[in-house]
């Protein structure tokens, strides 16, 4: 007899914060995490190049779409290494690189991710973990455009650590 997946559906988290070469190898280390991809989504420009969405004028986001083992990973824990890892309080910008695609945003993929969204930017307020309002949007995902391979595990293809995240 066949022996089924008990590992389960992998989720989809969808995060923009600030240049993906950074974000994606952030998330690329977290347990959990079975697959990272850095592209574009947030804008109404169809099949954007890094070229368009560098021009501002797309609306798309750089971001990174993670495949993730709910089991080994909650969702709430990646919102954690989402806000650890970037300034959620700065409007388009994060450290040197400035543009509406450098913006906070979590895609959310259903309804549980939209509420655990809000409930966590809510305790990060109350808490007043930041000293500025954090903006990050939260939007429901669109369609997904993968980077170019070029732009794909940046930091891992050319041996270096991220110096774009705090």
């Amino acid at each position: 007899m066949e022996k089924k997946n008990s590992g389960g559906k992998p989720g989809t988290a969808t995060f923009a914060a600030g240049c993906f070469w950074g974000v994606e190898s952030v998330f690329m280390k977290a347990r959990g995490v079975k697959e990272t991809s850095a592209g574009y989504t947030g804008g109404g420009f169809e099949k954007p190049t890094y070229e368009d969405v560098c021009s501002d004028e797309t609306g798309h986001a750089e971001a990174v779409q993670i495949k993730f083992n709910p089991k080994e990973v909650s969702y709430e824990k990646l919102l954690a290494v989402f806000f650890n890892n970037h300034n959620p309080t700065t409007m388009n910008r994060q450290g040197p690189d400035v543009g509406t695609r450098y913006r906070s945003a979590i895609f959310y993929h259903d309804e549980e991710q939209k509420k655990a969204a809000k409930k966590f930017i809510e305790k990060l307020e109350k808490e007043k973990r930041f000293s500025k309002p954090i903006v990050t949007q939260i939007m429901k995902a669109q369609e997904f455009f993968k980077a170019e391979k070029c732009h794909q595990k940046y930091y891992r293809k050319k041996g270096i650590e991220p110096t774009c995240h705090i």
